[in-house]
């Protein structure tokens, strides 16, 4: 592959305990960080920069000419428990035009103490869009995570998040008792904070879960923020999408057009048929990430 401007690539191994005793018989734990930066060349996203630490690795799957470049966000530790800790940061220069998503669904386990740790930080450059769409996290009986999502967006950018959780696998006949769950958003336009958003739940959930004002015994929950000058258009289609499974709504702060909508399902099958029709309608110019149909 021959590229017209310079391309840095960094990748480091898991830093490794001291070799003294109390190290050695210490739990390994996931301290990972993925980078990605890209610019838009002749019409065409293409990578700028790929950094990848631990257990973080991006790949870039082919795409046809003219679409938005595409993501893969791995974890090879296969999940994450108490101590763990994962960083993702996507950084993308004008006009650039991406989607980026995880191989799979991210498995949170039971934790033998303290949290497992994902922070997400989003820079879109003027003119810029991206389509946040990690596939679901699957949240196992005492488990405790905390995220968190900083986006950072020029004039003229675009960005659609989406995050969904899930508690438990119903078809394994899992369940999710007690658990520690806090997502923190920010969305700021040129510095000013156009969007913030809190979600807390634990240690009861199941209990905190069936209650009606809730999720009614839901399984699934998902957010989907758009953040684009036509967002408020799309509200009478997307509440038609979601029916009786959410909710959405849509303002106009200063001059930056927001759509929000939350979703529900028993189980992550029943949010995947939410959320498709919705995240289609939504992403128009580009198609749903491959492994999402696997």
């Amino acid at each position: 592959m021959q590229l017209d401007f310079p391309l840095e690539y960094e990748s480091r191994s898991m830093r490794l305990p001291h070799n003294d005793r109390d190290a050695a018989l210490a739990p390994q734990r996931v301290d990972a960080e993925g980078r990605l930066a890209v610019a838009s060349r002749g019409g065409q996203t293409r990578l700028l920069r790929l950094g990848q630490e631990g257990a973080a690795k991006i790949r870039l799957p082919r795409v046809p000419k003219g679409a938005p470049l595409e993501a893969v966000l791995i974890n090879t530790a296969g999940g994450l428990t108490g101590g763990d800790r994962l960083a993702w940061a996507v950084d993308l220069a004008a006009d650039a035009r991406a989607v980026v998503t995880t191989q799979a669904c991210e498995k949170i386990y039971r934790s033998a103490g303290g949290l497992a740790e994902v922070s997400s930080r989003l820079r879109l450059g003027p003119a810029a869009r991206l389509a946040w769409l990690p596939q679901e996290a699957i949240v196992f009986d005492g488990a405790r995570l905390a995220r968190r999502l900083d986006v950072e967006l020029a004039e003229g950018a675009e960005v659609l998040v989406l995050e969904a959780v899930v508690f438990g696998r119903a078809a394994m006949g899992e369940q999710v008792v007690t658990a520690e769950i806090s997502d923190r958003w920010e969305v700021r336009r040129d510095g000013r904070l156009i969007h913030a958003e809190a979600f807390s739940i634990g240690p009861a959930v199941q209990a905190t879960l069936e209650r009606s004002a809730v999720a009614a015994g839901a399984g699934a929950v998902a957010c989907l923020l758009l953040v684009a000058d036509q967002a408020p258009q799309c509200l009478a289609a997307v509440r038609a999408l979601i029916g009786a499974s959410g909710g959405a709504s849509a303002w106009t702060v200063g001059r930056t057009g927001k759509l929000l909508a939350r979703v529900i399902a028993r189980d992550s099958y029943g949010l995947r048929q939410r959320l498709v029709p919705l995240l289609e309608l939504l992403n128009g110019e580009a198609a749903l990430p491959k492994v999402w149909s696997i």
